[in-house]
């Protein structure tokens, strides 16, 4: 699998967060945001610090200064990208009353909306999902695991205490398999949405769509469904 920097192997650097000036802080938070608009763009494995420093009217060198190597600053531009997206429970009130694979549902049905309304956080989540090297996909797991960005472990809570969830699964298993499932299927629906025919025919719409998503919450329900 390629990675986002260089074709030199080398372990990517990290900054550890230490506190620093609020000048500082501002100038990360602008190369940050000037970084995932260009790592969005189509070819953005060919994205250059050079282009995003220039952009800014800084030195390349701060860039580095600042999140060590390219790969650094990409790590903080896919938690940007991911700590945008909404939770589970983020669903409206009346779908949560549904019940847990109503909110599912919602979500999956919600993918390609949510995509139409800005497509640079998700472009820059498919480009961490597959895309990167696996010294960087260690880091990204290792986040998601940490922060729950879309809090997952808070769902399947959810799910169990209304009683539509398996008890005779660790909760943890549950969460690993509601991840791991939505994320690729969600991961998807939106590939098929950035790059047309490439995991559907040309042509197939709406009914072939929900019944994908149907056959989806099925396997799921199948899986962790009390």
């Amino acid at each position: 699998m390629s990675g986002i920097g260089s074709s030199v192997v080398s372990a990517p650097r990290y900054r550890s967060p230490v506190p620093t000036r609020p000048s500082s802080e501002a100038k990360r938070a602008r190369i940050i945001d000037s970084a995932i608009r260009h790592f969005a763009e189509p070819g953005s494995h060919a994205a250059r610090v050079g282009d995003i420093a220039a952009q800014l009217g800084i030195a390349k060198g701060s860039v580095f200064q600042h999140f060590g190597s390219k790969d650094g600053l990409f790590f903080e531009v896919y938690k940007k990208a991911v700590r945008a997206f909404p939770a589970y429970l983020d669903a409206p009130e009346e779908v949560q009353k549904e019940g847990f694979f109503a909110v599912v549902r919602y979500w999956l049905v919600s993918t390609e909306h949510l995509l139409h309304e800005d497509w640079i956080p998700y472009r820059v989540s498919l480009l961490g999902n597959y895309g990167t090297d696996l010294t960087l996909k260690r880091e990204i797991n290792r986040f998601l695991m940490a922060e729950d960005p879309y809090g997952t472990v808070v769902f399947v809570r959810f799910g169990v205490q209304r009683g539509e969830l398996r008890k005779d699964l660790d909760q943890e298993m549950m969460v690993s398999i509601l991840d791991w499932m939505v994320e690729r299927f969600q991961d998807a629906l939106l590939t098929e949405e950035l790059d047309p025919g490439l995991f559907r025919r040309q042509g197939e719409g709406t009914v072939k769509k929900e019944a994908r998503i149907n056959q989806f919450l099925d396997i799921l329900r199948r899986a962790i469904g009390a």
